[in-house]
């Protein structure tokens, strides 16, 4: 059972801004952290519950968020009073919010990936190792092994969605001086695998369409992200299946295991293993090891 507890970070006033006629932008925090995020979470679950005639859209980002509102409904300094008054209101220690446990399983140096990394390596900090031996080196792991256990070895939240359609931003659950760190390509490829797990700064991405691209490759995964046809039932209620406060799982698996996921995902069979929780900040600040043990009790 852990007893490391993750470290707050007091964040300043926030910062209001105007974006364009029908947008406010509010910035939490200059850089990520969990208190930011969960900040930016918590207020942006807030609005939505408040259903405030006007709103549009509402994006909540690692550390800030957007506004898509009508300004034929809602005036814009409305919109930020009422953005003040949540903020003041919400406090992490007593809030909680309903979250998906989404078991992502991933084939780590797969073919793919690796195929592709090795194309690219003029673009790269260390053209003589893979993605993953640099990772793990500048880390400080004495293996790749030991490094992939170390990324699937404790969950990682969905601090948000975007850059293209259905990419989740997912930051690891593990107190500051665990967290992996990795810089992007010196210059990005023209070139990715739709479905790789890429990893640049200290956010893990995947990748849900072929295209550019300049994280660190360390695997790819069987499953899609995104279902724009929507073929998959878990994506009945949306083209895009992670949400910011979501929690993913990285598990590792063999390339057996990949083919058949990858099998029954093109004929459409595939359900998703996915749990639900009621997730408190403050339990999580408190004990993230044990947390995050009870966490994933909830994947079959």
């Amino acid at each position: 059972m852990g007893t490391a507890t993750i470290e707050r970070k007091e964040l300043a006033d926030p910062r209001y801004e105007y974006g364009g006629d029908d947008y406010v932008f509010v910035e939490l925090a200059e850089d990520m952290s969990f208190d930011a995020n969960f900040k930016a979470q918590t207020i942006t679950q807030e609005l939505a519950r408040r259903d405030l005639p006007g709103v549009v859209e509402i994006a909540p980002a690692n550390a800030s968020y957007l506004v898509h509102f009508d300004p034929a409904e809602l005036r814009p300094d409305d919109l930020i009073g009422e953005l003040k008054a949540i903020e003041e209101d919400v406090d992490l220690s007593e809030y909680a919010w309903e979250a998906r446990v989404i078991d992502v399983p991933v084939l780590y140096d797969d073919p793919w990936t690796r195929e592709t990394l090795m194309e690219f390596r003029d673009r790269h900090q260390d053209p003589d190792s893979t993605d993953l031996e640099y990772s793990a080196r500048i880390n400080g792991y004495d293996s790749v092994e030991a490094f992939t256990d170390a990324h699937a070895g404790a969950p990682h939240m969905v601090t948000m969605v975007g850059f293209v359609p259905g990419l989740p931003w997912t930051f690891q659950m593990v107190p500051r001086d665990e967290q992996i760190e990795v810089p992007k390509y010196v210059q990005p490829r023209t070139s990715t695998p739709s479905r790789a797990v890429g990893y640049g700064g200290a956010f893990t991405a995947i990748y849900p369409v072929e295209g550019a691209g300049g994280y660190q490759l360390f695997g790819r995964t069987p499953v899609e992200v995104l279902d724009v046809d929507q073929r998959l039932s878990d994506f009945a209620d949306s083209m895009v299946l992670p949400n910011p406060g979501d929690i993913l799982n990285y598990r590792k698996i063999d390339r057996e295991e990949y083919d058949a996921i990858r099998s029954e995902v093109e004929d459409g069979t595939y359900e998703y293993d996915i749990g639900r929780v009621e997730f408190e900040p403050q339990e999580f600040f408190d004990d993230p090891e044990r947390y995050n043990e009870e966490i994933l009790e909830v994947l079959d």
